[in-house]
């Protein structure tokens, strides 16, 4: 019925029915003429689904979070069933003889203006409340409510419009299928966590116009090829494809347990790159040596407001406990460019990503990090804990960064609080800046880590979330690979250790650039560690020493993607 090319982001071959999630059209239009009565039993069977919904979101959250955290639901419970507002929109149906989605919209509209004019601030809020419900009523009325792609009933292939990080992090891996987005790109949160996950995702933009619910649809990760209604020999060749995929994992389930060396002995610490405790559990089958970068900004969203040191204490030990004493390198929040909590009200920026995001944002909100970095600390008795600063661009940042943490450890030694003493302290090197006074930096810390995605963007000055650009963004650029191969140098020679934790830690074609620059640590993925193990394994460092300075007199992007 349609075929068409995506963008692969995250492998894997997707055969399943689709769900579309969209945004509903902010633009409700008036209809008039129509008959009140069938209206308003449109409207009560909309709100009545509402409620069961909500009430389904409010049993869960008094499970898994505990009354507090499901209070909210409660009141918006209390609010569908507020007969202020059901008699409103019943007046304006009749009055107007309209069509129930501008009747809401009318009344949810007036209760909001009231409730944002109000002086009190925890009044103001309701008004959030007050568009939550309305919009979940509305979303029902369109036929969408159903829809709950964070509820899934059975397995699924998503279709979206806007996949969010935290949407994507809400998912889960055993029902989703596979995802197309109509944006990102293959550096997005989304697709990161997406392949962390291990679930298929190809970026095709307005797939959600093009595929209706419960239609029969294939796609490639690998690829990007997508076929919907496909005929039963292209069903055929993509089962077939999904059961070498699948004969191969098992392949590689035989490396497990061996060391990711080099024929001539120069070994690699392979680490996951993870953003909830939970996915320990996904590093952990992957037989990943350490966690490379938990980041810890996935602890912020999908919730109401930010966590306390007790909840962040409890998620750092979980996970320092189940590694066992392996390294886990913990990234201190990092919120800001792609990255948005909504609880939090930051000012718009004409271009977030070169604005108050990461240590900026720390460095501003003093009191916030410290409680971050007290629970950090705190959990740092449980475990292998190396704390790591985000995107550090000049030394006054580091020293007063390094300046806050003392005044924590101070705190914590007064209240008589263990932690670990000698806990590593790195920095992130994803700034140019950083990168050319790596020499410096390697003096005043215990590590660096590569975040080549940030890296790459600064570097190249090309938006990573811009798809008119986006094919400016390379990991090939001669400019990004002297600047990494002056990191690895800079580190060496102060006696600290290297590591890469961006998405280009796992690109095949790199990794004999990356051995024989003699990175020690490469973090990922949980899905791309056995596959990386098995190319190292392959690869000689003194053969990548050479190619390294082969490499390095190239003058392209696609010279050394051509060489490599």
């Amino acid at each position: 019925m349609g075929a068409w090319q995506g963008t692969p982001i995250s492998p894997g071959i997707a055969i399943g029915k689709v769900i579309v999630k969209k945004a509903l059209n902010a633009q409700i239009e008036l209809i008039k003429n129509k008959e009140p009565q069938h209206e308003r039993e449109r409207f009560h069977a909309a709100r009545s689904k509402a409620i069961e919904e909500v009430k389904g979101i409010y049993n869960q959250m008094l499970q898994t979070k505990g009354e507090k955290e499901a209070e909210i639901f409660m009141a918006h419970i209390t609010m569908l069933e507020d007969m202020e507002l059901i008699e409103g929109v019943e007046r304006e149906i009749d009055d107007l003889m309209c069509n129930a989605e501008w009747a809401l919209d009318a009344v949810a509209g007036s209760f909001i203006a009231i409730f944002e004019g109000m002086e009190d601030a925890y009044m103001k809020e309701r008004a959030l409340d007050i568009k939550d419900i309305s919009s979940r009523i509305q979303r029902h009325l369109s036929g969408q409510g159903d829809l709950n792609i964070f509820k899934l009933k059975e397995p699924a292939i998503i279709a979206a419009d806007d996949l969010t990080p935290s949407d994507t992090a809400q998912l889960d891996p055993e029902l989703v299928l596979g995802i197309i987005n109509e944006g990102g790109g293959a550096t997005s949160h989304a697709a990161i966590i997406a392949r962390m996950m291990g679930v298929p995702l190809v970026v095709y933009p307005n797939i959600t116009s093009l595929v209706m619910n419960g239609q029969m649809l294939v796609f490639d990760g690998d690829k990007g090829t997508i076929e919907l209604e496909p005929k039963e020999e292209v069903l055929k060749a993509y089962r077939e494809k999904r059961k070498n995929l699948l004969e191969r994992k098992i392949q590689l389930e035989k490396l497990k347990g061996t060391k990711t060396v080099t024929r001539d002995s120069f070994q690699v610490e392979l680490a996951g790159n993870i953003g909830m405790p939970k996915d320990v559990k996904i590093a952990l089958e992957q037989d990943a040596e350490a966690i490379g970068l938990f980041r810890t900004e996935f602890l912020y969203m999908s919730r109401d407001d930010f966590p306390n040191e007790e909840e962040q204490f409890l998620a750092y030990k979980e996970v320092l406990e189940k590694m066992q004493n392996r390294p886990v390198v913990i990234r201190t929040l990092d919120i800001g460019g792609d990255k948005e909590l909504d609880y939090l009200q930051i000012p718009k920026e004409m271009n977030p990503f070169l604005g108050c995001r990461a240590i900026r944002f720390c460095l501003k909100k003093t009191e916030l990090w410290k409680v971050q970095l007290r629970a950090l600390l705190r959990a740092s008795s449980y475990g292998n804990l190396r704390i790591m600063l985000p995107m550090i661009a000049a030394m006054e940042e580091l020293i007063e960064a390094k300046g806050i943490l003392e005044e924590v450890k101070a705190e914590l030694r007064n209240e008589h609080i263990p932690f670990n003493e000698s806990v590593q302290v790195g920095m992130m090197m994803e700034t140019p800046a950083a990168a050319v006074m790596a020499d410096v930096f390697a003096k005043e810390v215990d590590f660096f880590s590569i975040g080549t995605n940030d890296l790459i963007q600064y570097t190249i000055a090309v938006d990573r979330m811009n798809t008119e650009v986006a094919h400016l963004y390379s990991p090939y650029q001669p400019a990004v690979l002297r600047l990494i191969k002056k990191i690895v140098d800079s580190a060496h020679e102060a006696g600290i250790w290297a590591g890469m934790c961006g998405e280009a830690a796992a690109d095949r074609k790199l990794l004999p650039l990356w051995i024989g620059m003699g990175l020690d640590e490469l973090s990922m993925s949980p899905p791309s560690i056995l596959q990386t193990r098995e190319s190292i394994q392959k690869l000689s460092h003194e053969e990548g020493k050479k190619l390294v300075d082969e490499i390095l007199l190239l003058k392209t992007a696609q010279e050394i993607e051509n060489r490599l």
